[in-house]
């Protein structure tokens, strides 16, 4: 597809080809003991897992799909969420569908003057799991969704292609912990060392981390002994299709 068409496609909109709509999963701050964003994940109509959504996308529909699930996100979430509150929306977005950001993220601003939703609550994720081929493409989106007002997170930081090297080419606000990171935590000197070293790495660069995939109250304690208190898992809530999930932890205890 090339460059003409995508931003032909931002303008008009194409057809994904298929149905979709979002579970919501909440990302919580234990220490003001509240939440602080929602995740929207892909999810089938009925419910099916995003992988076997993802595996319906391709070079003919991702730009499509990209837009189409940013929309998705803000329309539901200007329904489920508080008006008055200023929890984060949290999209995933797709690096190497963005042909030039200014123009791509048009409907994502139509969509919420449309529903009202107040763009400085959304925060965007990419993952270093996506091999990119073109950082300074990826730059260049990260600093145009900032002018915006916009937070940016680096997803599954520690799992993919790049990790420190991208944090070395930009910082964004934030990088989420990959959950293989995370698993056995509580029990692997080898895993405390790594994270409390990436936890005192974000603290020098003026990004905050938040550890995903949390299972256990063991898991929590190392976590926070690092100096950590954002973290999302089912611990937490499991994700909730369409519609704001239920904290399963007592967050003031």
């Amino acid at each position: 597809m090339t460059g003409k068409t995508m931003c032909q496609g931002c303008r008009d909109g194409q057809d994904v080809g298929f149905d979709f709509t979002m579970a919501f999963q909440p990302i919580v701050d234990v220490v003001a003991g509240r939440v602080w964003g929602y995740e929207a994940l892909v999810r089938g109509m009925q419910g099916q897992p995003a992988g076997e959504i993802l595996a319906l996308v391709d070079g003919t529909n991702r730009y499509a799909f990209d837009q189409a699930c940013r929309v998705k996100a803000i329309d539901l979430a200007s329904t489920l969420f508080p008006a008055d509150g200023d929890c984060m929306l949290s999209i995933n977005f797709m690096p190497n569908a963005v042909y030039e950001p200014s123009a791509c993220i048009r409907a994502t601003l139509a969509a919420a003057r449309r529903t009202g939703f107040d763009t400085r609550r959304l925060m965007f994720e990419f993952t270093e799991d996506e091999r990119i081929s073109d950082t300074a493409h990826l730059e260049n989106i990260i600093n145009a969704y900032r002018r915006l007002g916009f937070t940016t997170a680096l997803d599954d930081f520690g799992a993919g292609y790049a990790g420190l090297a991208l944090l070395a080419k930009f910082q964004p606000d934030l990088i989420k912990l990959d959950m293989e990171l995370i698993r056995g935590i509580a029990t692997s000197p080898a895993r405390q060392a790594i994270v409390a070293s990436l936890a005192g790495l974000a603290r020098q660069l003026d990004i905050q981390v938040i550890a995903e995939g949390v299972e256990t109250e063991a898991e929590l304690t190392v976590l926070r002994s690092a100096g950590l208190r954002l973290f999302q898992g089912y611990l937490f809530a499991r994700p909730s299709l369409a519609r704001l999930p239920e904290l399963e932890f007592d967050l003031a205890a």
